[in-house]
């Protein structure tokens, strides 16, 4: 398993679960034609699906469709449920890049069908994330420029003061449902720009005052 001791911190954590919200990014749900949420979208990834810097993206063999989507990531630092907006950023350790990967025809398929589309998101090596980095060092979590590239061409280019729900938002609506303990992150929606990916290809994740992500694409 995964540990990070986020910059300017002394603690240490162990990554658990990755809670993420989808259709948080007006353009994002734009772009798939989706309809915007009356209820946060809330899914899960589990940790086996974490890969760090540096590390190699596996599509499993049954996609032939799978795509990048840029994210803040927060750390969780001390243990939420049923938290209140107004509490909920007490519990923010650090912040980090993430990239949720998307097998999109698995995903489309399943809700044609009517089922569960969690292997569409949580499978093996589909959440890359950077190192962390302490809360305490981000001026402003709603005002970071986010960019992600592939091969050098830029795909996605956007900022998370455009989140449709902020983070205190999406950690308390995420601890109605899953306790949130120390070590687990929040994915916090992804900005336009989200597209295939393939065999070879090199991404670099970078969003500001945080630093980069690189990965690639077996």
């Amino acid at each position: 398993m995964y540990q990070v001791q986020p910059e300017g911190s002394t603690d240490t954590y162990t990554l658990g679960k990755v809670v993420c919200i989808g259709r948080n990014y007006f353009d994002h749900i734009k772009e798939l034609d989706n309809e915007i949420p009356e209820q946060p979208v809330l899914f899960i990834k589990p940790a086996t699906s974490i890969i760090g810097e540096g590390g190699r993206i596996e599509i499993p063999p049954g996609s032939a469709d799978c795509h990048h989507e840029l994210e803040l990531a927060v750390l969780i630092g001390k243990t939420a449920k049923k938290i209140a907006e107004q509490d909920a950023m007490s519990c923010v350790a650090g912040y980090g890049i993430g990239i949720d990967l998307t097998l999109r025809d698995i995903q489309s398929n399943q809700k044609k069908k009517g089922l569960p589309w969690e292997i569409a998101k949580g499978f093996d090596t589909s959440c890359p994330l950077s190192h962390f980095v302490a809360a305490s060092r981000i001026d402003d979590p709603h005002d970071l420029q986010m960019t992600l590239t592939v091969n050098g061409e830029v795909r996605q280019d956007g900022s998370s003061a455009l989140m449709m729900r902020k983070i205190p938002q999406i950690i308390s609506a995420a601890s109605e449902y899953f306790t949130l303990l120390p070590g687990d992150i929040v994915l916090t929606g992804t900005p336009a720009g989200v597209s295939q990916i393939k065999s070879g290809d090199v991404i670099n994740a970078k969003i500001d005052q945080i630093g980069e992500l690189n990965v690639s694409v077996l």
